[in-house]
């Protein structure tokens, strides 16, 4: 599996699926942009940045990382 990219320029969010323990954190914490039932099912324009960040950095497997703007991470 590959890692997957989610970016709008302010920020991207990276998702890797071999780590992800499916604790549901980000999908209950932010559904706006996490939605496990979307295609893709990251959308980083659900949210301000800083509030993907938040979601992000409670992530307890650290399958989802971030860094602002759109460089890839």
């Amino acid at each position: 599996m590959t890692i997957e990219r989610h970016s709008n320029g302010e920020i991207t969010v990276t998702y890797d699926p071999q780590v992800c323990t499916h604790a549901g954190r980000c999908v209950k914490g932010l559904p706006g942009v996490f939605d496990a039932k979307r295609e893709p099912w990251i959308d980083v324009n659900g949210a301000t940045a800083a509030e993907v960040e938040a979601q992000v950095a409670r992530c307890p497997s650290g399958a989802l990382r971030f860094i602002r703007g759109g460089a890839k991470p």
